[in-house]
């Protein structure tokens, strides 16, 4: 009985001096991509992968269809730890790391083009600024261009004014733009917008045509303005704290794994919102274009407003010169890798 006690006491005392590294790390992460959709799919076919990769030692769990709340109320989740990642828009990590905001500032971009130009040379600072605020990101996934998509002709401004019209939750550079063309914003979380919709509360939405199929917003909707608004992203992070029991050679897994997914994603996205747009002709929508001459106006308008918030520290303004400065040499071929631009 004796010797079974000393081996007993000697099997706890060698579990008790287990380095951590050997436990098993469980990382909850919240996403609004509804249950069933392709996103969600290879999301939870890439935390299997990992599970397998890391023999166990990190899982991965998936709450999709925004069960989990809002962007906000994900983000207090992961303060306190009843989360450990979620899959975010750019608007959704502001309170985090503000100059994620960049790449979304309204009528900022012109053409996709543009867009793969400047994410070649800052996507590294984006990410390195989000670590640097505690979350570390796999990789960014551009969700498309957002269009206005209304129940009536859009083609200038007289047709926005006195419509209702949706500025996601906490994004203050959609608000600000949207005053500054003296329209009429509505404040609400993305899982509200259906409602909104449905009831009256709003009357205009701008989303990727990919988005508007998802979220089922397209069928309140009977007209599209060829107009790119602002440029969509998205990011999966989890918290760096989450990650300090997981082992480098795990850690590398994860990146390894999850960028992968990210980079299909950005380029898929691509690809769903072209077959979109063909999905949205063929269930009705009309698809018209705005009137030319009043583009600069409201370029200029809303650039005012975005400088002014870049002068109040609401995001960089080193940051946004860069990017700037990178879209002027875009648009004057001072660079090798310069395309003619697309039409907008």
């Amino acid at each position: 009985m004796l010797s079974v006690r000393k081996l007993l006491l000697a099997s706890l005392i060698l579990l008790a001096t287990l380095p951590l590294d050997l436990q098993a790390v469980d990382l909850k992460i919240a996403a609004v991509a509804p249950e069933g959709s392709s996103w969600m799919k290879e999301l939870r076919a890439a935390g299997l992968q990992i599970r397998d990769r890391t023999g166990g030692r990190v899982t991965l769990k998936f709450y999709g269809g925004g069960i989990q709340g809002n962007d906000k109320k994900v983000l207090r989740k992961i303060r306190i730890g009843q989360l450990q990642g979620g899959v975010f828009t750019s608007n959704g990590l502001e309170e985090r790391y503000p100059d994620i905001l960049l790449y979304g500032l309204p009528m900022l971009f012109n053409s996709q083009a543009e867009v793969d130009y400047v994410r070649r040379k800052m996507d590294s600072q984006l990410a390195a600024g989000l670590e640097k605020a505690g979350l570390v990101s796999y990789g960014f996934a551009g969700g498309g261009f957002a269009y206005f998509m209304t129940g009536t002709p859009v083609t200038g401004l007289a047709d926005l004014r006195g419509q209702k019209i949706w500025v996601p939750e906490g994004d203050r550079t959609s608000y600000v733009a949207m005053q500054a063309l003296q329209l009429t914003p509505v404040i609400l979380p993305i899982t509200d917008v259906m409602t909104g919709l449905q009831t009256g509360l709003l009357d205009i939405v701008a989303a990727p045509p990919v988005a508007a199929i998802v979220l089922q917003w397209y069928t309140k909707t009977k007209y599209v303005t060829r107009q790119p608004l602002s440029y969509t992203l998205g990011a999966l992070v989890i918290d760096q704290r989450a990650l300090s029991d997981v082992t480098p050679a795990d850690r590398e897994v994860l990146r390894e794994v999850l960028s992968a997914v990210y980079a299909r994603f950005d380029a898929q996205n691509r690809i769903d919102n072209a077959r979109a747009e063909e999905a949205l002709a063929a269930n009705g929508l009309t698809f018209v274009a705005p009137n030319a001459a009043e583009v600069p106006e409201w370029r200029a308008a809303i650039n005012a407003a975005i400088d002014d918030l870049a002068a109040k520290g609401t995001f960089s303004a080193g940051l946004l010169a860069e990017l700037n400065g990178h879209l002027r040499d875009f648009r004057t071929g001072r660079n090798a890798e310069a395309e003619p631009e697309h039409r907008p």
